[in-house]
């Protein structure tokens, strides 16, 4: 019982942020819409319910299995990836280059920010 009661938390969630996300019209996924619900239940309650620690680890146990969909993906469309070779190549390289200095930038800013606080 307490797995169903995790897994209904969950798919609450994620369907409370497709709802979200498509009400708005917004370019983000439902799932993202429903993590930050998730997130945002967790921190209200202060802690993790049992139900939902075993259901997040049951997930995780098995997570491995998700990515088989997408090494099957690669495999079929292979022809077309090699086309679409350098494209694919410098989206990847600037959006990891954006992402890291993003990082560092907020990181830097929240360090400064804890040396002026006492």
């Amino acid at each position: 019982m307490p797995l169903i009661m995790g897994m209904s938390v969950l798919l609450i969630c994620q369907f409370l942020g497709e709802l979200l996300a498509r009400g708005l019209m917004l370019p983000v996924p439902g799932p993202v819409f429903g993590m930050v619900i998730l997130l945002v239940g967790l921190m209200v309650r202060g802690k993790v319910p049992k139900s939902l620690r075993m259901t997040g680890e049951g997930l995780l146990r098995y997570l491995t299995l998700l990515f088989v969909p997408a090494g099957v993906g690669l495999m079929v469309h292979f022809r077309q990836i090699g086309q679409d070779l350098w494209p694919i190549l410098v989206t990847l390289l600037v959006s990891t280059a954006v992402t890291l200095g993003v990082t560092a930038w907020i990181l830097d800013r929240l360090n400064r920010r804890g040396r002026r606080s006492p």
